[in-house]
């Protein structure tokens, strides 16, 4: 699994480049405003293991405006064996309260093809300025 994390306003979530996992940077991004509305959307790429991989679980986001379950994403994606990845975004307002914040994904990877069962789980910190 990869990932690359956005941001920008309501119009365009897209527009500014955070970070990515490969290479690994700082994930730094700016706090919502009265005024002015802070958006990201964040991009997870799930990759194929030796044959159809079925992705679940989920992924919190705890920089994002809101409850506990507007902050967290279900994650139930197949990735076909002769494709090379699937992929899911969330998008959602940024926060207002500066501080730092995680992303944890806990998800388990079954492989079609031998049923094999893989946890994945990875944690993400993001600094919201």
């Amino acid at each position: 699994m990869s990932w690359v994390f956005m941001s920008g306003d309501g119009e365009n979530p897209d527009r500014d480049f955070v970070c990515q996992s490969d290479p690994r940077n700082d994930c730094t991004i700016v706090a919502s405003r009265p005024a002015e509305q802070s958006f990201s959307d964040l991009h997870f790429y799930y990759h194929a293991a030796g044959g159809e991989t079925k992705y679940e679980g989920t992924v919190t986001i705890g920089f994002f405006e809101g409850s506990a379950a507007a902050r967290t994403a279900q994650t139930s994606v197949v990735v076909k064996k002769d494709e090379p990845l699937a992929n899911q975004s969330v998008t959602g307002i940024v926060t207002s309260r500066p501080g730092t914040y995680e992303v944890t994904v806990a998800l388990t990877a079954t492989i079609g093809d031998t049923g094999t069962r893989q946890p994945l789980h990875q944690s993400v910190q993001v600094v919201v300025k």
